[in-house]
């Protein structure tokens, strides 16, 4: 399977790093989002992306320019039918993840890879409601996505050899270390972070320590860039809570039950940065 043109669908903060990548690696790239206002945010978003990266030194000036010119906008998916592969981002919700492969899946040509960025949510039933179960995987990025050098290669039980290969190949032109996880919820990264997340939200909720000293005991004690806490924030407590959910009903095991605080702040709309407010205030 030869992979050139790459269809990127959502346009928030993990669609538009997974676009960078790939634009700065010499792919065409349609970024489609049915919202233009996000995919203004994403242009930009993406440039400050490039500008940071040719900074540090990570891509030439060469591929900073070229990835401008690589990089296309839609509010139409219908340019997907260009595409040899369709990356899904968007909201950890599996009936509109669903929906939405099934819409792709009629557009696209036969040969089309579908996958999914998901945290968490079953690649197995997503490539069953799909017409074309063996082209399609999870490849899922790590935020922020132009940054973090790896990426979870999931595939779903239908999942065809030439289609794992063909990913696994593309991961390493986009210069990442691809790992393979079995289809389980959470796979490896969230499985083990989403939990930690979660524990740290119980250790506020019982009163052990303030957000901030249990942070600092993390990053200084533990050497984390970041402290759960801060980093829930940046994840979104949202998206936090769905994959603890995911991770509770898949495995039927009372230590993944969400802390009731990170449901009370998530019902409250404290979702993190994206709102202003989470466990700090921004």
């Amino acid at each position: 399977m030869t992979i050139a043109t790459i269809g990127v669908i959502g346009a928030g903060t993990m669609g538009a790093g997974i676009a960078q990548v790939f634009a700065q690696n010499g792919f065409e790239v349609h970024l489609v989002d049915n919202q233009p206002s996000h995919l203004q945010r994403a242009v930009s978003d993406i440039q400050q992306g490039l500008e940071k990266a040719l900074a540090a030194k990570r891509i030439s000036a060469e591929q900073a320019s070229t990835a401008a010119e690589k990089l296309h906008t839609s509010t139409q998916l219908e340019v997907f039918k260009a595409c040899d592969l369709i990356l899904e981002a968007v909201s950890e919700e599996e009936p509109t993840k669903i929906a939405l492969f099934q819409s792709i899946d009629r557009i696209c040509p036969e040969h089309t890879i579908l996958a999914s960025n998901t945290s968490a949510i079953a690649i197995t039933r997503m490539a069953a409601a799909t017409k074309r179960p063996d082209r399609f995987m999870g490849m899922h990025f790590m935020k922020p996505a132009a940054e973090r050098d790896v990426v979870e290669l999931i595939r779903a039980l239908q999942t065809s050899d030439e289609t794992y290969q063909a990913l696994l190949a593309l991961s390493e032109q986009i210069n990442k270390t691809p790992v393979e996880v079995k289809d389980y919820p959470g796979f490896v990264s969230n499985r083990l972070l989403i939990p930690m997340i979660n524990e740290a939200a119980y250790a506020l909720y019982e009163g052990v320590a303030s957000a901030e000293d249990i942070d600092t005991v993390m990053e200084l004690g533990r050497g984390h860039q970041v402290g759960p806490l801060r980093l829930a924030d940046s994840i979104g407590l949202d998206i936090c809570l769905s994959v603890m959910n995911v991770l509770h009903s898949g495995f039927q095991d009372s230590k993944y039950r969400p802390c009731p605080l990170l449901q009370q702040m998530v019902d409250a709309g404290y979702l993190g940065e994206k709102t202003g407010r989470g466990f700090y205030t921004y």
